[in-house]
């Protein structure tokens, strides 16, 4: 038998479900394909039921209420996991798009290194103008924070994945607990590869071109709800590590002196010319990591959109809960333990 089962949670996914199934269809390596339907008040579980006429591998679970100190999505994989029968667990999500000889590169990959966990950063598409603004900027800063060497490095305590595409051996996966271990951990998919590497097991964390594509958004509400949830943890998950970041992004010295320039007309020239500067730093980043070049024209409106959802992001935190799909998810607040 083919050694992977693919799990899908989907909640409200009627837009991106039938192409993320199809493209799992597509793996040989994939003996079974699980799509959680999770509460969705759209048609995600009739698509699915539709495809299961032509796709015998694949299988559609409900869940119910979600227990108690459970994220949604958690409790959705989880079940979907217990149902599992193949050595290999891969978890995706439903705006993952598999391209063909995605199953057999993963597997090709954790053998390689001997990997018990190994994941792709999928290539994301960015089809809107907000999209193309926020998403590619969010990225890049991620990447400073979790490096593909480091984090692939056994030597190192730097651990992380994308639970866009995060492949696991069964036995790690119960080893470390599961998802049960990571229950109500809003970041579901970094909390696993911090858990699997603290065990001693070797996680792979590399990028998916060409591999996986995602869409993660299709409307500015999404997009900005989406990073609210994640954005405050993804770079610390603490007030100081927030200024830290603001005063990374922002053009501080660049708006000072265009301010000074209302006054003083050269300090506007000086002004201007750093932050060209900046702008072109900035493409020249976004050619190293495979967006367009063109894509340097977002800059400005990058920085601003990206420093209000991180600060939107901090201050849904510090109340305790985020929102995310018609849901409210509890959250420790800035400075508890998590």
């Amino acid at each position: 038998m083919p050694p992977i089962t693919a799990i899908v949670p989907a909640r409200n996914e009627e837009a991106a479900i039938s192409a993320c199934v199809e493209g799992l269809a597509q793996q040989p390596e994939i003996a079974e394909i699980i799509v959680v339907n999770d509460q969705s008040t759209d048609k995600t579980a009739e698509i699915v039921r539709g495809l299961m006429a032509k796709l015998p591998r694949l299988r559609l679970l409900e869940t119910h209420e979600v227990p108690a100190g459970w994220v949604g999505k958690n409790n959705a994989v989880a079940l979907g996991a217990r149902q599992a029968k193949s050595p290999w667990l891969l978890f995706t999500d439903a705006d993952a798009e598999l391209q063909p000889g995605a199953a057999a590169r993963a597997l090709q990959v954790a053998q390689e290194n001997d990997a018990a966990l190994v994941s792709f950063s999928p290539e994301q598409i960015v089809a809107s103008w907000y999209e193309r603004t926020l998403i590619p900027f969010v990225y890049l800063r991620l990447a400073r924070y979790f490096s593909y060497e480091t984090v692939s490095n056994p030597k190192t305590k730097a651990a992380a994945a994308n639970g866009q595409f995060l492949m696991m051996r069964r036995d790690a996966y119960d080893a470390i607990g599961g998802h049960a271990a990571v229950a109500g951990n809003v970041l579901e998919d970094v909390a696993l590869a911090r858990n699997a590497k603290a065990a001693g097991f070797r996680i792979w964390f590399g990028p998916g071109t060409g591999i996986v594509y995602a869409r993660m958004y299709r409307s500015f509400g999404a997009m900005w709800e989406g990073w609210k949830k994640n954005l405050y943890l993804l770079v610390g998950g603490n007030p100081p590590a927030v200024y830290r970041e603001l005063e990374a992004v922002i053009p501080w010295v660049p708006l000072a002196l265009m301010l000074f320039g209302i006054r003083w007309p050269f300090a506007m020239f000086v002004g201007l010319l750093f932050l060209l500067v900046r702008q072109f730093l900035y493409g020249g980043e976004l050619s190293r990591n495979q967006y367009p070049s063109r894509f340097i024209v977002y800059y400005v409106p990058a920085v601003a959109l990206y420093a209000s959802v991180l600060w939107a992001s901090y201050r849904a935190h510090s109340k305790g809960k985020v929102a995310w799909k018609g849901r409210e998810i509890p959250v420790p607040l800035p400075g508890a333990p998590r």
